[in-house]
Order: C-alpha cells, then structure tokens, then sequence
C-alpha cells in the first residue's frame, strides 16, 4: 500500500529538468534555455567558420541579423561574412578569414577557412550548458597554420541571456596576426539595434543606441576607441533591449580597441591600430610554433539600456572571474 505514496515522493523530489540545454544536430547545435530556442552553433561543411545564429533575448525577440543565413524584410543584405557571433580576423600569414565567405573575392594571399577538428564535451544543466571544440585554422589547401580550443558556457536566467566564451589559439608554425581593422571577435545586430542613418532602409526603424565603458556614445566616438565593454541597446518590437560585449582584464592588450559600427557591426579587435589610430602603428602580433594566444569574452543580451542593465556592475563581477 506505501508503493504509491513512495512513488509520489520519489517524484516530488527527482531533480527538475535541465533549463539549459545542448542537443547535437546533424548540422548545429542548438541551445535552448527553459525549452525555448536561444541560439544554434554552426560549424559544418556550410561554414566558412563557426558561428551563433541567431541570438535572442529572453523574451524570444532575435538580436542578430538574419542575413545571410535567412532573408528578412528591412535588413541590409550587405556584409555577408557578418554572420550571427563569430570569431577570426582578416590577416593571418597574409590569408583572410574574416571575409571569407565562397562568394566573397578575398584580400591578401587568399581566403582562409576555419574547420572543425574534434567536437569535445556537450553538456546541459539547470543553471548553465557548455559546448567545447577544436578548430583548426586554415590555408586554402587545407593546411593547418594554428589551432582554436574554445569553450562556450550559456547560462540560465529569468531576464538575462549571458554567453562566456574562452578560447586559445595556439600556433602551428611562425604565425602573423596582421593589423588590420578586419576582425575579431564580433556580433552582426538586428536592423533595430542599428543607428538612425539617412541611409537606412525606413522599416523597420532604427533605434540603435551605442555606449562604452568610458563614457563614449554613438560610432563617431566609440570607433577605434578602447574600453572594457560596450552595449548597443534600441527597441525591438515594442521591447527595449541591449546587447553588451565585456573584454576580460586577462585578454591581450585590455582594454580592447572596438570596430563598432553605426550599421549593426560589433567587433572587439586589439590588432588594427594603424586604422584605429590613424598614425603609423603595429598591432600585429606574432607567435612562435607552440605560442598561444588566451581571450575571454561575455556576451550580456539584456533588458533596457546600459544604465538599468547595470552592465557596470556585471562587468566588475565578470572581471573577478
């Protein structure tokens, strides 16, 4: 007679399912937060490197650019290596991995290619989920000249989606990160999130609000700047919301130079300051077989503008990690 009230307890007390999850697809990997889509990593034949698309806030509203992945009314279909969240820069050894999309004609020596070597640990849970692999930089002939290790943790929240991103790139052979303004570490937003512009398409409407950590707003004075974060926040759909990109004090050369754009790019880049600058500079670095380079990002996709985010509260307990 106890067997279904000890059933009944069992039950009531089994651990909740996972709010984070991280299910392998054929083609992605999709991230879900709560059951609820949240982003898919793409790392398959299709792509020319890894990246999130789309990206969402909690409310489920899209923060990236559909393009070139999807098309969607009122977006500019223009840079379409700008896909979702990615991660390379425009001159190693002279080879292009930014723009490097099939279509696209390259600069340089040519397009390089990041392909997927080893897909590590998957792994889902109540308050976070990881996704773990090795890359390998590429020449057009499939020659490696570097290898990419990274870790993505998605974390759980009832208003913020947060993303940690660690990764290593660890040479080869004599590897030469160029300085250009082409790269790094970058996030291609929605039309929304963009500047007003003359030259915007009228729908839908441009609200985009840039801000930094320093002070500074809009791209006129956050382009080539430094600062420990920035955060792009506009309405979307009626919603207002934000995205913020922090650069960790680890990270080579913190605070970081920011290739931010008034039409939606977003990019943290410490090699490109000849054109940030606009002198004589190098911002190339270069690594020795065996060297390796170590950045950590968050990624903060938040309610309202920067103030009520409190996004420098949340930097100062991300720079403590």
């Amino acid at each position: 007679m106890m067997k279904p009230v000890c059933f009944l307890l069992l039950l009531a007390f089994a651990p909740l399912a996972a709010q984070v999850g991280v299910i392998r697809n054929a083609d992605r990997i999709d991230v879900t937060i709560e059951g609820k889509p949240f982003t898919a990593f793409y790392t398959g034949a299709g792509a020319p490197k890894p990246y999130l698309h789309p990206l969402r806030a909690a409310s489920g509203k899209i923060v990236t650019r559909r393009y070139p992945m999807e098309t969607f009314p009122g977006e500019a279909n223009d840079h379409p290596h700008h896909r979702g969240l990615w991660f390379t820069h425009g001159d190693v050894n002279g080879y292009d991995f930014w723009a490097n999309e099939p279509s696209q004609k390259g600069v340089g020596k040519g397009r390089g290619k990041v392909a997927l070597r080893k897909l590590g640990k998957l792994s889902g849970g109540g308050k976070s989920g990881s996704i773990q692999a090795v890359f390998e930089w590429q020449y057009p002939d499939g020659k490696p000249m570097l290898t990419e290790t990274r870790r993505m943790v998605f974390y759980s929240d009832p208003v913020l989606r947060t993303i940690d991103l660690d990764i290593a790139l660890k040479a080869i052979e004599k590897v030469r990160f160029g300085d250009t303004k082409e790269g790094t570490f970058a996030i291609r937003l929605a039309s929304e999130l963009e500047e007003p512009s003359p030259r915007s398409k009228p729908e839908p409407a441009r609200t985009g609000r840039m801000v930094s950590s320093e002070g500074r707003q809009g791209e006129k004075e956050i382009w080539g700047s430094r600062a420990a974060w920035v955060d792009y926040s506009g309405v979307i759909e009626g919603e207002r919301l934000g995205v913020a990109i922090f650069d960790h004090p680890s990270n080579p050369k913190h605070p970081t130079y920011w290739h931010a754009r008034g039409y939606g790019l977003f990019a943290a880049n410490i090699f490109g300051e000849h054109d940030f600058l606009r002198k004589p500079a190098d911002g190339s670095i270069t690594l020795e077989p065996g060297q390796a380079l170590r950045f950590r990002y968050r990624v903060v996709i938040h309610p309202g503008d920067a103030q009520s985010a409190g996004l420098a509260e949340l930097f100062r307990k991300y720079a403590a990690k």
